[in-house]
């Protein structure tokens, strides 16, 4: 495991031209560069998911988002999916074409309600999907590479009550 001496955790340029710019209206610089590091994390592993897997096999993230869901937890009214997968439902809409497209899912009008729409995944979709996550597993064993054990859990820890925070808003 790596110790904290082998990887960089100062503070970026980036950081430093964003403090240099808003210091004088008095805000919390801490809190300003938790939420934008969590923001460059998410984009930069969302970015390397897509550049190093998902591409080649004409999945965006949130496309592999949705197929995620849909395998873990079986078919989904569209709503719903949209909600699990965190998308706007016309995002979904068009990742729902797509996947469609690919053979992934199947839609299927509700059995009592003619306006709502159940999407299931395929079996294609599965064996796609049972391929795919340990793949995506490697990335993320990966980008957490420079963290130990203790250093995951303590992300863990303290992502999930930024999380509870907001779910509690």
């Amino acid at each position: 495991e790596v110790t904290d001496s082998h990887h960089d955790s100062s503070i970026t340029r980036a950081e430093k031209a964003a403090h240099k710019r808003v210091r004088a209206l008095g805000v919390d610089l801490s809190s300003m560069d938790a939420v934008a590091n969590i923001f460059r994390a998410a984009n930069s592993i969302r970015n390397k998911a897509e550049r190093d897997l998902l591409t080649r096999h004409g999945l965006s993230f949130t496309g592999f988002t949705v197929l995620w869901v849909l395998w873990v937890w079986g078919p989904r009214e569209s709503h719903q999916l949209a909600e699990e997968s965190a998308v706007s439902k016309s995002t979904l809409t068009g990742v729902i074409k797509t996947l469609h497209g690919l053979k992934l899912v199947e839609r299927e009008g509700h059995p009592t309600d003619g306006r709502r729409l159940v999407i299931r995944p395929t079996d294609r979709a599965v064996q796609l999907m049972e391929d795919l996550f340990p793949k995506y597993n490697q990335l993320e064993k990966e980008v957490t590479s420079g963290l130990t054990k203790k250093d995951k859990s303590d992300l863990i820890k303290k992502l999930r009550a930024v999380l509870h925070t907001l779910e509690g808003q």
